[in-house]
């Protein structure tokens, strides 16, 4: 009898556990989940500006005027008066050469010149005593006159070709002689006491000496062809150079090419820099900044505005409190800016960070 008591109150008990169970799970299945917070989507509203930045773009610096110089004829160095990093003017000698077939030539023309005056000088007596007695009639035959005239001219003829031909020569002696022909520096020597040299291909290929103007030089740079209509002849421009990465250095536009490299699809500039203190050396890379003025006043946003897809480049604009993808061309751009081309008007309502999650037609409430 006990036994079955305790059997009924351990069964009363155990329902009692799970009613209790069962309760607990069903209230909780009542809770209704509280509605999520809808996130709050910044927006601004598009205008205009004036964007003025600036362009970097590596240079080079090259010597105003340099020239490489050769030998013209083939010589053996006899003097050097100058050596890398003289500093020369113009006129002044560089070296002298010697040819010693070219003295032998030089003396036989003027041989030749000493006979042909001889004999020009013969003819020339012969024709003046026939013709001073064809003055008496029938003495002189007209055929024997003109002969004598013929000789005499022919000499003559052959007179002037031999002072030519001296002249030839004369001149290719001056040759033997190499002058500055500018004032500069010699940045390159490449011969010595004794060498042979000659035009290229005989002797050395090498030229004798380079001459440098490097009291004033050329920065050469290649403007890409979006940017081509910011620069005009007479602008200032400031660079550096890595050598003296703490100064700053001017220089002004001289020369535009006036056309595109069809290669780099870029313009050639050239400026002039003064470099009379020689701090700059030619062959050294520059770094311009090149301003980029505004011309007139275009869209700006910030560059986190901008959705860079793989379909390309857009902006999310809010019409009628729901998402449409504009598609867009960046112009200009500074460090957090970024100029904007599409179909856009001031005025328009852009979200400011849009993400790919963000597709057209979706619902915004700014």
């Amino acid at each position: 009898m006990n036994t079955k008591i305790f059997s009924t109150g351990l069964w009363s008990t155990g329902f009692l556990v799970l009613t209790a169970i069962y309760g607990c799970g069903h209230s909780e299945s009542k809770v209704t989940p509280k509605k999520e917070k809808e996130a709050t989507i910044a927006t601004f509203d598009l205008k205009k500006e004036k964007l003025s930045t600036k362009l970097s773009l590596p240079g080079e610096l090259i010597a105003l005027q340099q020239v490489d110089l050769y030998a013209k004829v083939s010589s053996f160095v006899k003097t050097l008066k100058v050596d890398i990093g003289s500093e020369v003017s113009k006129g002044q000698l560089l070296m002298t050469l010697e040819a010693p077939e070219m003295s032998s030539q030089l003396a036989a023309t003027q041989s030749r010149i000493k006979a042909q005056e001889a004999i020009y000088t013969a003819s020339k007596a012969n024709y003046n005593r026939l013709y001073e007695t064809s003055k008496t009639p029938g003495t002189i035959s007209t055929n024997d006159l003109d002969q004598a005239m013929a000789k005499k001219n022919s000499d003559l003829a052959q007179l002037e070709a031999a002072k030519a031909a001296y002249k030839e020569v004369s001149s290719v002696q001056d040759y033997l002689t190499i002058r500055a022909p500018f004032s500069g520096i010699i940045s390159a020597r490449n011969v010595n006491l004794g060498a042979y040299v000659g035009p290229t291909g005989k002797g050395s290929d090498l030229p004798l000496f380079t001459l440098q103007d490097q009291k004033n030089l050329r920065l050469a740079v290649s403007i890409p062809e979006v940017y081509t209509g910011y620069l005009k002849a007479g602008d200032e421009i400031s660079f550096t150079v890595k050598s003296l990465p703490n100064q700053t250095f001017k220089a002004k536009v001289k020369r535009l090419s006036g056309a595109l490299d069809v290669r780099l699809r870029s313009e050639r500039v050239e400026m002039d820099v003064p470099n009379a203190s020689k701090v700059l050396l030619p062959g050294m890379v520059a770094e311009l900044d090149i301003p980029l003025p505004a011309n007139a006043s275009t869209f700006i946003i910030s560059k986190k505005a901008l959705l860079d897809t793989s379909e390309g480049l857009f902006v999310l604009k809010v019409a009628d409190n729901k998402a449409v993808k504009v598609a867009v061309k960046k112009g200009r751009e500074t460090e957090d800016k970024v100029e904007v081309f599409g179909e856009l008007a001031e005025g328009d309502k852009l979200v400011a960070e849009p993400t790919e999650e963000m597709h057209e037609g979706m619902v915004i409430k700014p």
